[in-house]
């Protein structure tokens, strides 16, 4: 997740090097800066420091994704709405996706990766990276873990402890990327899911069987980025009986991180689809 922040107007550009920013956008004008692609201190993940300069070489690395606490960034979001996840087909076998324009229901909402600590399920993750929102309908969080050849989801949390709290703890930890990116990687986890779900005792077993499936560029609010898109299939099971099964998008880009991110109504079949149960890109 990325801070999309103001950078002086009018500057042209030719290549993500010739900004202060590191971005060049679409229309040959520097884009604004990430500037929450900076650490605000040497001891976070991985020794990540510095600005993040895009390279553009087919591969996403932890050094070149914002996923750590203090991030920040807006994110223009709608939820049952229709939009095709295929995009256009180039002449080279890459895709062009475009979410710049308006979906019914917009509405422009600050995300950020919160800290882990000071939290009533802190000492329950005490290796965990950072707490996010999981979708724009509940205010329930995941709690990740970021290390160089992955990010895994540890627990899903509700904002307060007590009687009617919800504590999912997964074990194994579900993998959500594995790193580095590239085209065609692909990565499957299992996990057993317990605890808590409003105060209720629950257990299941959630599957995540995901491949970055292709290669192109995602036009968003903010700017047109080169992105890989990654696909994950998640079915939700208990016992014989399957509970959940969706599918979502993420287009990753360098330094960005997810520039825009797709889920799919419940049950949905197909490669792609255009009932979309929430859809997120960045915006300015």
């Amino acid at each position: 997740m990325s801070v999309a922040c103001g950078s002086p107007s009018g500057e042209t550009c030719t290549l993500d090097s010739d900004c202060a920013s590191g971005f060049c956008k679409a229309d040959g004008t520097c884009g604004p800066a990430p500037v929450d692609a900076k650490p605000e201190s040497d001891g976070d993940v991985d020794g990540m420091i510095g600005l993040c300069n895009p390279n553009h070489d087919g591969m996403i690395t932890l050094a070149e994704l914002p996923f750590m606490a203090g991030r920040m960034g807006t994110f223009r979001v709608t939820t049952d709405v229709t939009w095709d996840t295929a995009g256009v087909s180039g002449a080279n076998g890459s895709r062009t996706w475009d979410l710049s324009g308006a979906l019914a229901g917009d509405a422009d909402r600050m995300m950020m990766l919160g800290a882990p600590t000071a939290q009533w399920w802190s000492a329950d993750y005490p290796t965990a990276t950072y707490a996010t929102e999981l979708s724009i309908e509940s205010d329930l969080k995941g709690v990740f873990k970021v290390t160089g050849a992955e990010s895994t989801l540890q627990a899903v949390v509700s904002p307060a402890g007590g009687t009617y709290k919800t504590e999912l703890d997964y074990d194994q930890p579900a993998q959500i990327l594995k790193l580095p990116l590239t085209a065609g990687a692909t990565w499957t986890s299992t996990s057993t899911v317990s605890g808590y779900a409003q105060g209720v005792i629950a257990a299941y077993t959630e599957k995540y069987e995901s491949r970055v499936d292709q290669v192109g560029t995602m036009k968003t609010p903010y700017g047109e980025f080169p992105v890989l898109r990654v696909a994950t299939d998640l079915t939700r099971t208990s016992g014989f009986t399957t509970l959940l099964t969706k599918r979502t998008f993420s287009w990753v880009a360098e330094c960005f991180g997810p520039v825009a991110t797709a889920a799919s109504q419940d049950f949905a079949t197909g490669a792609e689809f255009t009932d979309n149960a929430e859809i997120r890109r960045l915006a300015p």
